[in-house]
């Protein structure tokens, strides 16, 4: 998935990091979870991971690659369809994805209120998706929603099927790489088919612990060895650029307003898209001695300055700064060209030496 401050391409780099600076442990908390591929990433590396996020999408995602750890059978489901399988579908799996595939579209919240045909009485209609690509999107959720309602599938089933949607679709979208604004003429990605996908399943033997609320709230409900710290850069919110996953993860009806349909977020709004708060949430961070590293994804172009992120930190133990140069592409502001440019990735490691003490103690 496209996500602002994804780190799937630096992930890698993080990790050598760590190693190259002997930072190990069992329990790893994700505070800013996203998409999930950092908390993903460690729980492949054998970690217990503790992840959290504001946004419900990133919940459905969380449960669905970290708690979740074993590929989904759908027994039940696939009893009460009688759905026979076929040589060219490898598992029950692969059987409810293509039977989504085929099931016919509805035109429901989405056609409604992304979709051309539907909103071609406003000013400027809301070309998000074509209008057979909206129907099918409706359709696939709100199937999947009658199966949670009637049991035939579990909890786990319910949001692997609601991640593969949230997966797809914006490979579907007629967006620039986010839903805070759509495409005046048709990306040619857009106008394809939809299809929905299936998600790899990333299996082991521990519990994992996902949430959907302010990871601060975690901070005393743990014992954990490393705090992985992934904020907003800069003052622009995350939720107005999913509102769109959010809904069809929630599927909740929302009211909607403006050019876009927005969704109202004013409970999902992050403190580090603020100076101040920022500042004041991360000594509340490092304060909570209940770690025994931080690490702090930022860049050089963060509205926390470097100054003031080193002042509070060193006073719960010793820091050091990693920097990392990597390439990224940026929209210019009406989204009709982009330029190459290096950015400075940082990557703050706070050493709590308390904890440490006391961890070799016991």
């Amino acid at each position: 998935m496209r996500f602002i401050g994804n780190k799937e391409r630096l992930v890698d780099w993080i990790y050598s990091t760590m190693q190259h600076n002997n930072i190990n442990g069992k329990v790893f908390f994700d505070f800013f979870s996203g998409t999930s591929n950092v908390g993903k990433f460690f729980k492949e590396k054998n970690y217990r991971i503790v992840s959290s996020d504001l946004l419900y999408f990133s919940y459905v995602l969380q449960q669905a690659y970290l708690t979740n750890n074993h590929i989904p059978q759908f027994t039940s489901l696939i009893s009460k369809l009688n759905i026979q399988s076929n040589l060219l579908v490898a598992d029950n799996y692969e059987l409810i994805i293509e039977y989504l595939n085929n099931i016919q579209p509805v035109k429901g919240f989405i056609y409604n209120n992304y979709a051309p045909s539907s909103t071609n009485h406003l000013i400027q209609p809301r070309i998000y998706f074509t209008d057979d690509n909206a129907k099918k999107i409706d359709a696939i959720r709100i199937e999947i929603e009658e199966w949670k309602k009637k049991n035939l599938i579990n909890e786990n089933e319910y949001f692997i099927l609601i991640a593969c949607l949230i997966e797809s679709v914006p490979f579907f979208s007629n967006i620039l790489g986010v839903f805070s604004a759509f495409k005046k003429d048709w990306d040619k990605r857009a106008l394809k088919p939809f299809l929905l996908k299936p998600i790899k399943i990333f299996q082991d033997n521990k519990d994992h612990f996902v949430f959907n609320k302010s990871s601060l709230e975690l901070l005393e409900d743990y014992q954990y060895d490393i705090i992985y710290l992934d904020p907003p850069y800069n003052q622009r919110q995350y939720a107005p650029n999913y509102h769109i996953l959010e809904t069809i993860a929630k599927y909740d009806n929302p009211e909607i307003k403006g050019v876009t349909g927005m969704r109202n977020y004013d409970n999902q709004k992050s403190n580090f898209c603020n100076k101040i708060k920022a500042l004041n949430d991360l000594e509340l961070i490092c304060k909570s001695n209940n770690y025994k590293y931080i690490l702090l994804s930022y860049n050089c172009e963060g509205i926390m300055p470097q100054d003031n992120i080193l002042e509070i930190m060193q006073k719960y133990g010793s820091v050091k700064v990693e920097e990392y140069d990597y390439l990224r592409f940026k929209s210019n502001n009406n989204g009709e060209s982009k330029h190459k440019k290096y950015i400075k990735e940082q990557l703050y490691i706070l050493t709590n030496k308390k904890r440490l003490a006391s961890s070799v103690e016991l």
